[in-house]
C-alpha cells in the first residue's frame, strides 16, 4: 500500500493534572527532517519524541508541536521571582530618588518585572512529573497514529490515480499499435522506392545496399518499444501494490517509461503517433509529479 508524505493527526488528552494537545503536520521531502516544538518543562523528552517519530513516520518534513496546560490546583509552570525583583525595585526607586523623582509605584514595578530573570520558568512542584509525561507520550502514539492513518488514506487516492494514469498511457499504446500497422505500408513503399533507385544505379553496391536496409529497418522498427513500454506500465502497477512499494522506486520506473516513449516517438517518424507520443508524456509528468510525494 502507498504512503503519502503529507499527512496531519492531532490528539487531546485530559487527567487530574494537565490538558495535553499534540498536533502533527507533515510534507513531502528527500529525507526525515522533524522540527519539534515543545514547552520547556519537557525539553529533555525531546529525543525521546523524535524516536518516537522516527520510528512512526520514516520520512518527510515534519512539524511536531506539544502543548501542556496545567488544570486544577496545579503549580504554574511560571512564576515571579520574587526576591530578585523586589531587589529591582528598591534599586530602580533609590536610582530615582538621586535623581530627584518621583516615579509611579506601579510604574517601577512594571519595569522590574521586565528585567532579566524577573520568572522562574521551571515547575516548582514537579513530583507529578513521569506521570505527565505518561499522559503525554499517550497523546504522541494517538497524534502519530492519526497521522499515518491520514497518510495511507493519501495514498490510497494517489494509488488510483496512478492506476487512471498509466490506464491512459496504454489506451494511448494500443492507438500507437493501430496507427503502427498503417505506417508500416507506407515505410515499405519508402523503402522500396530507394531499393529501386539503388538497384537502377551503375555503381550499385550489394553491400551498401544491405547496409542501408538494415539501418532502415531498425530505424523505423518500434516493435521493442512497443513490448517494452507495456511491460514497464504492468511492472509500475504491479510494485505499486507490493509491501516494498515506495516513490523512489516507482520514480525509476517512471524514468523507464519515459525512454521507450521518446524513443517511439523519435524511430516512428509519423505525425500520427507524435501527437499520441506528446499525450503520452502528459500522463507520464503526472506520475512523476505525484511519486515525489510517496514515502
Amino acid at each position: 500500500m502507498l504512503k503519502s508524505m503529507t499527512g496531519y493527526g492531532v490528539s487531546n488528552i485530559e487527567s487530574e493534572s494537565i490538558n495535553v494537545t499534540v498536533e502533527i503536520k507533515t510534507l513531502n521531502s528527500k529525507f526525515l527532517d522533524i522540527y519539534c516544538r515543545i514547552p520547556r518543562q519537557f525539553s529533555e523528552r525531546e529525543i525521546e519524541i523524535r524516536n518516537l517519530i522516527t520510528q512512526s513516520l520514516e520520512r518527510g518534513k515534519v512539524e511536531f508541536t506539544l502543548t501542556v496546560q496545567p488544570v486544577g490546583k496545579t503549580v504554574a509552570s511560571t512564576s515571579v521571582n520574587r526576591l530578585l525583583v523586589s531587589a529591582y525595585y528598591q534599586d530602580l526607586a533609590a536610582t530615582a530618588a538621586e535623581l530627584a523623582m518621583e516615579p509611579d509605584k506601579t510604574e517601577l514595578l512594571r519595569i522590574a518585572l521586565q528585567m532579566p530573570n524577573a520568572y522562574n520558568n521551571e515547575t516548582i512542584d514537579d513530583s507529578g512529573k513521569e506521570n505527565d509525561w505518561s499522559q503525554i507520550k499517550v497523546a504522541v502514539m494517538e497524534a502519530l497514529r492519526k497521522c499515518t492513518v491520514f497518510r495511507e488514506q493519501e495514498g490510497k487516492m494517489t494509488s488510483d490515480k496512478f492506476e487512471e494514469y498509466i490506464r491512459t498511457i496504454q489506451t494511448h499504446l494500443d492507438a500507437v499499435s493501430e496507427q503502427d500497422k498503417l505506417r508500416i505500408p507506407a515505410v515499405r513503399e519508402r523503402l522500396e522506392k530507394q531499393v529501386r533507385e539503388l538497384l537502377s544505379d551503375d555503381n550499385f553496391d550489394p553491400n551498401r545496399f544491405e547496409q542501408e536496409l538494415i539501418y532502415y529497418v531498425e530505424k523505423f522498427d518500434i516493435s521493442e518499444e512497443k513490448i517494452r513500454l507495456a511491460n514497464h506500465l504492468t511492472y509500475f502497477l504491479e510494485t505499486m501494490k507490493t509491501a516494498e512499494s515506495n516513490g523512489k522506486k516507482l520514480n525509476f520506473i517512471a524514468q523507464e517509461i519515459g525512454r521507450e516513449i521518446n524513443t517511439i516517438g523519435s524511430k516512428a517518424n509519423d505525425v500520427a503517433i507524435q501527437h499520441l507520443v506528446v499525450q503520452m508524456k502528459d500522463e507520464l509528468e503526472k506520475i512523476k509529479e505525484q511519486t515525489m510525494n510517496i514515502i
